[in-house]
């Protein structure tokens, strides 16, 4: 929302239940495939004077009365995914739409964190995956002072890296997706947000490096590389900031520490 970003608790949308339908009001933004998508997961409050525990999740689907799309946005990058605000007016859903129960939004939201991060750690190594490649078959090729780029020692070093990184990162999410499949019903909550963490952060930095290895020609719009740069900027911000992630992090392992102790 305008005033709910890191900050989830302070959602300033209302549902109110009329009957056997709630009715929603208030502005969604940087909704991810806003118009694209049919089916749309929301959150609003349903009983405001309990803070967090008033917010509920729902349903609604393109195209319900009072349901609209407001600004498309224009972002730095993943541009193929169109990013929208949107718009209840007093739109009435059946009550059947509410996901779980009244005040449970913010554990449905948490508990879908701990299964889609990784997802978004997934995204942000095949940028860095990418932008390595395509970088490293650039500077095999590109000669000056009579070599390739690749025999400089400097640029050798910064592939080096890149790669390490990338398969630590590639290992990381990997342990953290098997023990997910392997125990659905225990809360993941801080290894998904190591992964996203470190492999976004690892995107970040191989492809700000990737552009440097390629020198000018990684800057433009003809090469690949600076697109892989834009990209990777969102996966250190969607689905949880990674100051949110560190947060996270930190608070389950104090919790898991004074746990061990007593």
């Amino acid at each position: 929302e305008p005033e709910a970003g890191s900050d989830a608790t302070a959602t300033q949308a209302t549902a109110r239940l009329e009957g056997d339908h709630y009715v929603l009001n208030g502005t969604k933004v940087f909704a991810t495939n806003g118009e694209a998508a049919e089916i749309y997961t929301t959150f609003f409050s349903t009983n405001p004077k309990r803070g967090a525990r008033g917010i509920s999740a729902f349903i609604v689907e393109k195209g319900t009365p009072g349901f609209t799309f407001g600004k498309k946005e224009k972002k730095m990058g993943i541009r193929a995914s169109p990013t929208y605000t949107l718009m209840f007016d007093n739109c009435k859903v059946p009550q059947e739409n509410l996901l779980g129960r009244e005040g449970g939004g913010l554990l449905v939201a948490q508990s879908t964190f701990d299964v889609s991060r990784p997802g978004v750690a997934a995204q942000a190594l095949g940028i860095a995956q990418g932008a390595m490649e395509e970088s490293l078959a650039y500077a095999r090729v590109r000669r000056q002072f009579g070599q390739p780029v690749s025999s400089f020692q400097a640029i050798q070093h910064k592939f080096a890296e890149m790669g390490t990184r990338i398969e630590a990162a590639r290992a990381l999410l990997y342990t953290v997706a098997r023990r997910i499949d392997a125990d659905k019903d225990r809360r993941w909550t801080k290894e998904s947000a190591m992964c996203k963490l470190f492999c976004s952060d690892t995107a970040m930095w191989v492809t700000v490096e990737a552009v440097q290895a390629c020198g000018g020609i990684g800057y433009m719009r003809d090469f690949p590389v600076e697109k892989f740069m834009r990209d990777a900027k969102i996966t250190q911000i969607y689905e949880g900031t990674n100051e949110i992630q560190r947060n996270e992090i930190a608070y389950h392992m104090i919790k898991e520490a004074a746990s061990k102790k007593s």
